[in-house]
């Protein structure tokens, strides 16, 4: 059953989840890079969030394997849990690049797909709230921002890539920059992939 009076573990592990996906994007956005000292703490931080969400999903993890009964189906549980780690993996994984390649100042691709990261997140915490909620069907149109932005991020690697195969005389240069914007698309991938597991659970449960 969806519903229950009590909030349970698996509501409550959840939203930790997704709280710390949220919290995480909030400083892959507002870190301000500088100088090679700046991306080292980047990196180190965004290893911080990684390995704390490494641990809530753990915990899913261990709950599901130890119960018999589950408010939602055992594999949504599953695979929401796993494609918000690997939103977070991306970020952090991303943060790494940023220190591998010092690369110190983020440019304005950079900047638009940090932002719309940022607000998928918003989405997905805010989608996440609902699940276990009687407003199953509210869930839509935060699982249909959080599609848009990933398109918006489409739009954006397109225009980072035509302008960079223009501009960059620097092969090195070029392949960093491109490695770092795929990676950025791939973390809104992902971001819509939550969206996908959160529209079909309001179609199998709503």
């Amino acid at each position: 059953m969806v519903f229950n009076r009590k909030k349970d573990k698996f509501a409550t592990l959840l939203e930790k989840i997704a709280g710390n996906l949220k919290v995480s994007a909030d400083y892959f956005a507002d870190y301000k890079l500088g100088n090679a000292d700046d991306t080292k703490i980047f990196a180190e931080k965004m290893k911080e969030y990684e390995n704390i969400g490494d641990s809530l999903v753990h915990e899913m993890i261990t709950e599901l394997n130890n119960s018999f009964i589950t408010p939602i189906e055992r594999e949504d549980l599953w695979d929401l849990s796993m494609i918000m780690d690997d939103v977070l993996d991306g970020m952090e994984h991303t943060a790494g690049l940023f220190e591998m390649y010092h690369i110190v100042k983020a440019d304005e691709y950079m900047v638009d797909f940090v932002e719309t990261i940022r607000k998928c997140a918003i989405e997905i915490e805010i989608s996440i709230g609902l699940i276990f909620s009687k407003k199953l069907p509210e869930i839509r149109p935060h699982a249909i921002k959080i599609k848009d932005y990933e398109s918006k991020c489409d739009d954006v690697l397109r225009e980072s890539m035509k302008n960079l195969f223009a501009t960059e005389q620097d092969p090195i240069q070029l392949i960093k920059y491109k490695e770092v914007y795929e990676h950025m698309e791939q973390i809104a991938d992902d971001c819509q992939s939550v969206a996908n597991t959160l529209e079909s659970i309001v179609m199998k449960n709503a």
